[in-house]
C-alpha cells in the first residue's frame, strides 16, 4: 500500500466527522481559516510526518492523517486543513526520517507523538493538578483547539517609559500559593488578581511574571534530603512550549481555561495601571541534552531548533541546562520573533525579561556574533516597537555582556546588586582561566 493509498483509506474511516483540504503553508500552527482548521509545522529533514488527533484527555489517538509531500508540503513546510474540528480536540505530529540516513544530528523518533512547538495551548499531565509523577514523567503532551475570544474592551499595554517603572518580579505559584497570601485562588492568575490591591500599594508599576509559558513540573531528579521526596521543577526554566500559558495556573480545569484567565489577569493588571512583564526562556528547552526525550523540536528537526556539534550531533550547553537553542538559525528566529509579537498582540503584554539573553547573540557554531540577527530584528520590529526589552546578558558558556549587549538604542539590562556582579565576574574569571589551561 502507497502512502497516498493510505492516506485515501484513512480518509474513509473519518469522512463522517472531517472534511480534509490541502491547507496552507502559513501562518505556522493552528489557525482557523475560512475553509477550517489548519495546520502547519516546519520540518526540513523529515520524510514522512502524519496529523494525529486525540479525543479530549484520551492518550490513544482518534485518527492520524498521513500528509502527502506531494499535496501537504509546500517548500519545508507541512500543512492539511481539516473541516468539522471543535475546540477541545488535541493534536501533535508523528515525524519519521530517513531510514538511510544515518547522521547523527537527526533524532526522528516515529514512536513518539511529539509537540506543535506553535502550540498556542497545551494539553497534558501536570504534578500540580493530578500529583502523578509517573504520568507527567511520560510526557504525553498536546496540542490544543481552543476558542481564543476574549473581549478586551479598551484594554492595550500601557506604554509607560521604562525609567518610570517600579518592577515587581514574581512567581505566580509562590506569590499567592501559601495561605498569608490571604486570596481564594491561590498559586494561579485569579490569585494575582486578588492580590492586585497590595500590589498597588507597594506602588508597583509592572510585574515581572518568573516563566509562564509550559513546563513540566516533574522534571528534577533531586530528592529533598530530610525527606527523601522527590522535588519539583517549581520555577519554570525549562520549557516545553513558548507559546502556550501554563495549564496548572488557571483556576478552571476546563481545556483552554488557561488562555481565558491569563487574559483576565492582564486586563485586571492594566486596569490597575500595572503592566505586564514576561520572563522568556529562550536559551534552551526542556528536552534537555543527549539522555533526554523528545518532545518536540528535538523530533522535528534536531539540527535545525539547536546547536549540535556536526560531526558527533553531541549538543553545546552554553545554558547549563543540557541544550543551547539555536536562535540565529533563520527559522528559529523567525520562530522567537513570532511568538513575541504573539504575545504582544494577543494578550497584550508590555514588555519581556530574556533568560540567559547572550545566548541569543550566538551564531549556529555557538561564536557570539558581533551584529546578532535576532537581536537586531527584536530591536527594530515594528509590532514590539513599545514593547520593554530587558536583557540578562549573560550565559553559563562564559559570555558576559553585562554593560556591553548589543542594545541598537532599544535592549536594557537587568541590573543585579554588587554581590551577584562579583560572582558572575568570578565565573567568567574562572572560566578563561580553564580555557587558558586546557
Amino acid at each position: 500500500m502507497t502512502r497516498s493509498d493510505h492516506h485515501e483509506r484513512q480518509l474513509d474511516v473519518v469522512t463522517c466527522d472531517f472534511a480534509v483540504v490541502r491547507g496552507h503553508p502559513q501562518p505556522f500552527g493552528v489557525s482557523l481559516l475560512a475553509e477550517g482548521v489548519n495546520f502547519a509545522v516546519f520540518s526540513r529533514h523529515a520524510a514522512a510526518i502524519s496529523l494525529v488527533l486525540f479525543r479530549p484527555g484520551e492518550l490513544t489517538p482518534l485518527v492520524e492523517f498521513p500528509l502527502d509531500p506531494a499535496i501537504n508540503r509546500t517548500g519545508d513546510v507541512w500543512h492539511i486543513g481539516l473541516q468539522g474540528l471543535d475546540p477541545g480536540f488535541e493534536y501533535g505530529y508523528r515525524v519519521a526520517g530517513d531510514p538511510d540516513d544515518t547522521s547523527p544530528l537527526h533524532r526522528f523518533d516515529a514512536s513518539r507523538v511529539v509537540l506543535d512547538p506553535y502550540a498556542k495551548a497545551i494539553s497534558g499531565p501536570s504534578l500540580w493538578r493530578t500529583s502523578c509523577r509517573e504520568a507527567s514523567r511520560q510526557g504525553n503532551w498536546r496540542g490544543l483547539l481552543v476558542d481564543d475570544s476574549f473581549e478586551w474592551g479598551m484594554d492595550k499595554p500601557l506604554n509607560r517609559h521604562l525609567a518610570d517603572s517600579v518592577i515587581y518580579e514574581l512567581h505566580v505559584r509562590g506569590f499567592t500559593r501559601h495561605a498569608s497570601a490571604g486570596v481564594n485562588h491561590p498559586g494561579t492568575f485569579r490569585g494575582i488578581i486578588e492580590k492586585i490591591p497590595y500590589l498597588r500599594e507597594l506602588g508597583v508599576t509592572a510585574v515581572e511574571l518568573l516563566p509562564v509559558t509550559e513546563f513540566d513540573e516533574a522534571d528534577n531528579y533531586r530528592k529533598n534530603p530530610l525527606t527523601g521526596e522527590n522535588l519539583h521543577n517549581f520555577w519554570g526554566y525549562h520549557p516545553l512550549s513558548f507559546f502556550a500559558p501554563k495549564a496548572a495556573y488557571a483556576v478552571a480545569m476546563a481545556p483552554g481555561a488557561q488562555v481565558r484567565e491569563f487574559k483576565e489577569m492582564v486586563k485586571a493588571l492594566h486596569g490597575a495601571g500595572i503592566e505586564v512583564i514576561l520572563d522568556m526562556v529562550f536559551n534552551h528547552t526542556g528536552e534537555g541534552n543527549q539522555e533526554g526525550r523528545t518532545l518536540s523540536m528535538r523530533g522535528l528537526d534536531n539540527n535545525v531548533y539547536y546547536i549540535v556539534d556536526q560531526q558527533t550531533g553531541a549538543y553545546a550547553n552554553y545554558s547549563g541546562c543540557g541544550n543551547t537553542m539555536n536562535c540565529n538559525n533563520p527559522v528559529v528566529r523567525s520562530m522567537v520573533i513570532d511568538c513575541l509579537r504573539y504575545w504582544a498582540s494577543e494578550y497584550h503584554i508590555d514588555g519581556f525579561r530574556f533568560d540567559l539573553a547572550s545566548i541569543m547573540g550566538r551564531d549556529p557554531s555557538g561564536h557570539p556574533l558581533a551584529n546578532p540577527p535576532l537581536l537586531e530584528a527584536l530591536a527594530y520590529d515594528p509590532i514590539l516597537g513599545k514593547c520593554k526589552l530587558i536583557a540578562e546578558a549573560w550565559d553559563a558558556g562564559g559570555l558576559y555582556q553585562v554593560g556591553s549587549f548589543p542594545a541598537y538604542g532599544r535592549w536594557a539590562e537587568w541590573k543585579y546588586s554588587a554581590m551577584e556582579d562579583a560572582i558572575l565576574d568570578g565565573m567568567a574569571a574562572a572560566r578563561r582561566v580553564a580555557r587558558e589551561m586546557g
